[in-house]
């Protein structure tokens, strides 16, 4: 690190020249055996945006000519411009037009100049100069047919605009209307894209097709290599007593896991007792999965690939093989396992007042159910209470302590969102066939009190003990979007308490009090929604900067090796600070593995909720499909100048379109933000209660599209989808669905 910043120094110094590689080598006098190092450097400077290389070859400071900016291009799906995202999260974003983009494509790294002027919407705009890196290897989309016979793939992700060539001999066996792969293998200068079909997919009407094209756009990894398995195949399904020596023995301990019905890798398992003086004793007792995934393995380097297991509506990607995730390291009831122990004495108020981690070794109990306990501890249902009384009084100690430490993190400015999450059923060929909201209760919530207990003590142990780290990090909003998140709470009659500004920034809890204010009422969700929307991404970092959303000082993943790279990676350096195997050298070489792996779990952890959203969104249009012309209940949860967003009580969201809003011409009211009728003043605001009937919907685009039940004539239903399709871009008309492709085909007969 020390290293790299020196190279950046001088680069930025006001004598230096613009050189290249060689000529830096030799003026720095970097040693022979320095060389190769020396210039990854340089291209780690040039991928974080430091420095750029010019056209000759020449290594610039981006400070060095006038006004530029590092950052991720990100493009408009319904036109041809974008913005770039700066490194700098107190910038503002840039304005790039269609003109300005050169050859970068949605999500490159790139060097923008920016003008002096700001564009009509009073935005920063700039022009890209240069591409600091590709990030678009594969792209998913259909192959079709130009006029002049090329072979083309018009990209599912309308964020790219730019239709990729397919020489005949890259083509594979790919026949037009395929769903592929393309790899880029070249970017030409007059701005066309070249690329290799490297997998067939399936048809493009194909369900399964587009979740695939979703899981290879979103760079997720999906079969284990040879050597991952292998290394697999040889570990002991049981744990020897070679491996318990030097462990505490916590096997005669009350100690039991409580997961969802449907889980098969448990990592979490708890313990809990009170004292004679008031003071509970909580133990969180996590899979030791750092014992099996050694430092070098064949298993260690793709946990670190993979760095996320993948949660999807019909599959999961594990991060670690099934022999492991569901076998040795799952904490499963009635036999021996290795974990990694954190005691934590707690008081009456929820405060930690001592804690203990240690190496163990366990044998759960039972294995609970977050739907049994619900029901003993809400419902007191005599059957399970019954069958679990040798449980009962530990979950109820639970319960209240979980309360307990619920109302700590409020008191300190929490903020506690309540979003319902979807559960979607599919059947066995991956098809959506049930569509429902998840339920949370007293047992979901108790879990997560812990957990969250167990990684701030962890954390705040790793900080003054002064190892190096993985940190979750939640820095507080940029004060520009919070800002903008106070002149939007004006629309509602609301705003923050006292002066927000540089000087006085935003508390959480300032936050917080805006949730309270407005649960329960039609405001709530939109509220919430742009709350949220407001916020910084919380990532991992070798830095602790705290945690804004959970108004924490420290915080770290800790409790979900099995699932996750960072747990994985600080229990093996937890481990290695227990037993006093941190000596300068290795603690020099953990600095900057930590570095790369925080940033390379936040990247891959993107990815993957970037797929899960996505696979959600296109089960819920699927699912949809077959409702046409149906009537449903539903409440607005968005307003816009276009239109206004429904939600079912399933948790399907569409839009209802303002131009077919046919009883009045309606106008957006920005104060009220409410949709209000020129003539007869009826007004749509969020909250409201509507009929309305599904007109359409577009798989490739995950798009559905409600009329209120009150203009759902037969002729605007029958006109909608000529409608839509005529509003659509040249590239989004290609995949319509089955049943759209059906009602062509008996038209022409």
């Amino acid at each position: 690190m020390e290293r790299k910043e020196k190279i950046l120094a001088y680069i930025n110094s006001k004598e230096y020249i613009p050189l290249k590689s060689d000529e830096l080598i030799t003026v720095l006098d970097v040693p022979v055996e320095d060389k190769s190092l020396f210039i990854y450097l340089l291209d780690e400077l040039c991928r974080e945006g430091k420095i750029y290389i010019t056209k000759k070859g020449r290594y610039m400071s981006v400070g060095a000519e006038g006004a530029l900016a590092a950052g991720r291009l990100s493009c408009n799906a319904k036109g041809f411009f974008g913005f770039v995202i700066c490194d700098d999260p107190d910038e503002e974003d840039i304005f790039i037009s269609g003109d300005g983009m050169m050859t970068a494509l949605n999500n490159d790294k790139v060097l923008v100049r920016i003008d002096m002027e700001k564009n009509k919407s009073n935005h920063r705009q700039g022009h890209i100069v240069k591409v600091l890196e590709r990030r678009n290897k594969i792209i998913v989309g259909v192959i079709y047919k130009e006029k002049n016979g090329y072979m083309c793939v018009r990209p599912d992700n309308r964020q790219i605009y730019t239709k990729i060539f397919v020489p005949r001999e890259f083509s594979s066996e790919a026949q037009i209307g395929d769903r592929v792969a393309v790899c880029i293998t070249e970017y030409c200068d007059n701005g066309n894209v070249i690329g290799e079909v490297v997998s067939i997919l399936g048809d493009k009407d194909s369900l399964k097709s587009c979740i695939e094209g979703i899981i290879i756009s979103n760079d997720i990894k999906q079969e284990f290599d040879k050597d991952t398995l292998l290394e697999s195949e040889h570990i002991s399904q049981t744990v020897s007593e070679e491996q318990i020596d030097g462990r505490e023995d916590l096997r005669d301990m009350l100690i039991f896991t409580i997961d969802g019905d449907d889980a098969r890798d448990f990592d979490d398992a708890v313990s809990l007792n009170l004292d004679d003086n008031g003071s509970y004793h909580l133990g969180v007792h996590i899979a030791d999965v750092s014992e099996y995934v050694t430092d070098g393995s064949a298993l260690e380097r793709e946990a670190y690939e993979r760095a996320t297991s993948v949660y999807l509506a019909d599959r999961v990607i594990p991060m670690l093989p099934q022999s492991l995730s569901n076998g040795i390291c799952s904490l499963n009831p009635n036999v021996d396992r290795l974990t990694l122990s954190v005691f934590m004495e707690i008081t009456g108020n929820g405060t930690v007042v001592s804690h203990r981690i240690c190496k163990s070794v366990i044998c759960s109990k039972e294995r609970m159910t977050y739907n049994n306990v619900n029901l003993m501890l809400e419902d007191n249902d005599d059957v399970l209470c019954d069958k679990y009384s040798h449980l009962l009084p530990t979950l109820k100690l639970m319960e209240a302590l979980a309360k307990i430490l619920n109302g700590k993190r409020a008191k300190r400015g929490a903020i506690q969102f309540d979003f319902p999450e979807s559960k979607i059923k599919v059947n066995e060929e991956g098809e959506p066939i049930e569509i429902s909201k998840e339920i949370r209760g007293v047992s979901n919530k108790m879990i997560e009190e812990f957990m969250l207990a167990a990684n701030e003590t962890v954390a705040e142990y790793a900080f003054w003990s002064e190892i190096p780290f993985i940190f979750r990090n939640h820095e507080p909003p940029s004060l520009e979007k919070i800002t903008a998140f106070n002149d939007f709470l004006r629309h509602f009659g609301l705003s923050f308490k006292g002066k927000i500004d540089r000087d006085n920034p935003v508390h959480p809890k300032t936050l917080q009090q805006v949730l309270d204010h407005v649960a329960g009422t039609s405001e709530e969700r939109i509220v919430s929604y742009n709350m949220l929307h407001s916020l910084m991404k919380a990532k991992y970092s070798e830095e602790n900067l705290g945690h804004f959303g959970l108004a924490a000082k420290y915080y770290c993943h800790f409790t979900s090796p099995i699932r996750r790279y960072p747990d994985l990676a600080i229990h093996r350096i937890l481990k290695a600070f227990i037993d006093g195997n941190l000596e300068r050298g290795r603690i020099d070489y953990l600095k900057s593995y930590v570095s790369a792996a925080a940033r390379h779990a936040s990247d891959c952890e993107a990815n993957a909720e970037h797929s899960e959203r996505d696979v959600d969104d296109l089960m819920k249009t699927a699912y949809m499909s077959s409702f046409i012309g149906q009537t449903f209940e539903a409440k607005v949860a968005n307003v816009t100048n276009f239109g206004m967003f429904v939600e079912l009580d399933n948790t399907v969201e569409g839009l209802v379109r303002v131009e077919n809003m046919t009883d009045d011409y309606y106008e957006y009211n920005e104060t009220t933000n409410a949709l209000v009728g020129r003539r007869k003043k009826r007004s749509y605001t969020t909250g409201d209660s509507v009929k309305v009937v599904l007109a359409n919907t577009d798989i490739l685009l995950r798009q559905i599209d409600f009329v209120l039940e009150k203009d759902s004539s037969g002729k605007l239903l029958k006109s909608f989808e000529k409608k839509t399709r005529k509003e659509l871009s040249h590239e989004t008309k290609k995949v319509k669905t089955k049943k759209q492709s059906k009602y062509k085909r008996k038209k022409k007969q």
